[in-house]
């Protein structure tokens, strides 16, 4: 896959992250599941995908998009 569709692809998956963020849908919402508010179970799984989306994007891409050199950097025996 090229650079270019990658940098589309990870822009398009932050963007949906930061979309449903906030969940607009459930204001105003009284509905208890598992003794949590429904709104808050939402939270808790939006805050998952966060973090796996975010633990991908450092394992694949945070080296080419953030413009660090391959090879150079604190934790491979150089001063940074």
């Amino acid at each position: 896959m090229s650079h270019c569709m990658r940098d589309w692809l990870w822009i398009v998956a932050f963007a949906t992250l930061l979309t449903f963020s906030v969940p607009w849908f459930l204001w105003g919402t009284s509905t208890v599941v598992a003794g949590l508010p429904v709104w808050l179970w939402w939270h808790i799984g939006w805050l998952g995908a966060a973090a796996a989306v975010f633990a991908l994007f450092t394992r694949t891409d945070w080296d080419r998009m953030m413009g660090v050199d391959d090879g150079v950097g604190v934790g491979r025996g150089e001063k940074p």
